[in-house]
C-alpha cells in the first residue's frame, strides 16, 4: 500500500467521510439524538406541511424507512402527522413544540460541528474545498 501522503483519493475521502462521520453521530449522541433523528426534524422544519414522500426524497431514504422514524419521532412527541384535506391519502407532518426544542437543540450542535470542521480554514481554503468536491462529484457523474 501506497504512504499516506501518496494513498488514493478515493480511499482517503472514504477514510475522511468515515471519521467525520463517527465524530458528527457522536456530537448528536452527546445531544439525545442521532442522525436519522436530526435528519428528519430538519427535513420537518425546512418544508413546512410537506408530504411524508417529499421528506423522504430530501433525506435520501426510502419511504417505508422514513414511516418507522416518523412513527418513533410522533411517539416521542417531537411530531404530529395529519391528513390533508384535499388528499386523505397524504399525510402532512409538522413538529410540535418539543420537536421544535429538539431541533433547535440539534442545530446548534450541527453548528458548533461545523465550526469544528471550519477550524483553521481560511474562505478560500473552503471555496477550493467546495470546488474540488463539485469536481469529484463531476467525476463520478453526479
Amino acid at each position: 500500500m501506497p504512504p499516506p501522503e501518496h494513498m488514493p483519493i478515493g480511499l482517503d475521502l472514504t477514510r475522511t467521510h468515515k471519521l467525520v462521520s463517527q465524530a458528527f453521530d457522536a456530537a448528536l449522541a452527546e445531544a439525545g439524538a442521532t442522525r436519522p433523528i436530526w435528519l428528519t426534524l430538519l427535513s420537518i422544519k425546512s418544508r413546512t406541511m410537506a408530504i411524508q414522500r417529499e421528506h423522504a426524497e430530501a433525506i435520501g431514504i426510502q419511504g417505508p424507512t422514513l414511516t418507522h422514524h416518523l412513527n418513533a419521532l410522533e411517539t416521542q412527541g417531537l411530531l404530529v402527522r395529519r391528513r390533508d384535506p384535499a388528499n386523505r391519502r397524504v399525510h402532512q407532518v409538522e413538529l410540535t413544540e418539543t420537536g421544535e426544542a429538539m431541533f433547535l437543540r440539534l442545530r446548534a450542535v450541527a453548528i458548533d460541528f461545523d465550526k469544528r470542521l471550519r477550524a483553521g480554514l481560511s474562505e478560500d481554503d473552503l471555496a477550493k474545498f467546495g470546488s474540488l468536491l463539485a469536481a469529484l462529484r463531476t467525476n463520478v457523474g453526479q
